[in-house]
């Protein structure tokens, strides 16, 4: 049995799962879409920093008085179909979802006996909506399913409180957060819980090892739950299950604990934004280099839309998700359970990212630009003569190649109009037999 310390919880292995499955779909959705301008920190950049945009954002289009509050009820989600959802995250070719339940305004997506009159279920839609995407999930796809809980509330007057008492005091853990973390894991048993906002005050304030130890001891999903390292200040990658380290983290390197990317299709905000321009989202060739770089790594990248205040998943981000699908369904072998290889990236020639295939033993080459002489170098693979075979993932028949003893091999590419490509953005070399 797991200690509720750091030193007991942090040698628990991962389960196995989560390192297999490389890619999840994040969904940034609660009151927070309603004004849908700027940022999901709508609320504290508005009433709290008084940003002088959102400000004005208020004045212009809302009556004297408005409060934050008064989004609740306009949190319509009419259109919300959790089939259609889960439709479109198993066509994104992901293994996991990550939901969130709750962010810092303190919103429950489920009707939490927690959040009196501030949930999906008493305000806004009247609908319990983390079990509707868990049913739909489950029911439809393969995708394991996880929620993310902030752990603090940015206007909470227990949680200030507590905050103005040093965090010596500790009713806001005692009589919300916590209660809410023990419910939504009886109630919809989720295989990742995604801890966020620690609000300055340390774990034992949230007593976050303690929680933890009941998690993988006795609750329902002790044996497959996975966790994150935002357990209170100082947690951040250097406790918990995998590490995320920062938003869109993204090294470079090889890491020696697992951790995660996580980062956005619209650079500039998690939640739906009104006012983003077509520039503001990433193409689908930064998030296909975003994927390689990441698993090439050992990371797994957790890709976030943001759906609207009416229950959509807007059209952007259906596209690049199912374009990300595309991809994969050519190049899933270089992303789906491989481990990284002893280079990450290639030397000789940018833009190529290395993983392993353990079972078949196959290195894979993932190149992003397709060089327009048609012959790729690669400078980390040595080449056995007579031993070593050359494929392009989506293409059949083997390619021809030249040894360069310790300075690698050159590739010969097939010739292939735009059409015969096996896929537009990144391409894979399987290579077996190789040193």
């Amino acid at each position: 049995r797991y200690q509720p310390t750091w030193g007991s919880l942090d040698a628990r292995p991962l389960p196995a799962w989560f390192d297999e499955a490389k890619f999840g779909v994040f969904i940034h959705w609660g009151v927070f879409s309603v004004p849908s301008f700027g940022s999901e920190w709508f609320w504290w950049y508005w009433q709290k920093e008084k940003r002088e945009p959102y400000v004005k954002f208020m004045d212009t289009n809302y009556p004297p008085g408005f409060s934050y509050e008064d989004f609740g009820p306009l949190f319509t989600t009419e259109f919300f179909d959790a089939n259609q959802w889960a439709d479109i995250l198993k066509a994104s070719g992901a293994k996991y979802v990550v939901l969130t339940s709750k962010h810092h305004e303190g919103f429950t997506l489920w009707g939490s006996k927690y959040s009196w009159n501030w949930n999906a279920v008493d305000v806004g839609p009247k609908r319990d909506l983390v079990a509707e995407l868990a049913t739909s999930v489950r029911n439809r796809t393969d995708l394991h399913f996880g929620l993310y809980h902030s752990l603090f509330e940015w206007f909470n007057p227990l949680f200030l409180e507590d905050a103005t008492n040093a965090f010596k005091t500790r009713k806001f853990p005692t009589s919300k957060s916590l209660p809410e973390l023990y419910e939504i894991v009886t109630k919809y048993q989720p295989e990742i819980i995604w801890s966020d906002g620690d609000g300055n005050a340390p774990d034992t304030y949230w007593n976050s090892t303690g929680f933890l130890a009941w998690l993988y001891n006795d609750s329902p999903v002790r044996d497959t739950v996975v966790t994150n390292d935002r357990w209170g200040a100082g947690s951040l990658c250097a406790h918990g299950g995998f590490y995320t380290c920062s938003d869109r983290y993204n090294p470079g390197h090889l890491l020696p604990h697992k951790w995660e990317n996580c980062m956005t299709i619209d650079r500039r905000s998690w939640g739906y934004r009104r006012d983003a321009r077509l520039r503001d989202y990433l193409a689908i060739e930064d998030l296909v280099k975003q994927l390689a770089e990441t698993v090439s790594c050992g990371g797994n990248l957790l890709m976030n839309i943001g759906p609207t205040h009416d229950g959509r998943i807007a059209v952007v981000f259906e596209e690049r998700l199912r374009q990300v699908g595309a991809w994969l369904k050519v190049n899933g072998e270089a992303i789906y359970g491989t481990r990284p290889w002893r280079a990450q990236n290639d030397t000789v020639t940018p833009g190529v990212w290395y993983t392993l295939s353990p079972k078949e033993g196959k290195v894979n080459a993932i190149f992003l630009n397709w060089p327009v002489s048609g012959i790729l170098e690669l400078g980390e693979p040595q080449a056995k003569l007579g031993e070593t075979q050359v494929k392009l993932a989506g293409y059949k028949e083997l390619l021809k190649w030249v040894a360069l003893g310790e300075k690698g091999m050159v590739i010969a590419l097939p010739q292939l109009t735009p059409q015969q490509l096996p896929c537009q953005w990144g391409w894979t070399l399987q290579l077996t037999d190789v040193n």
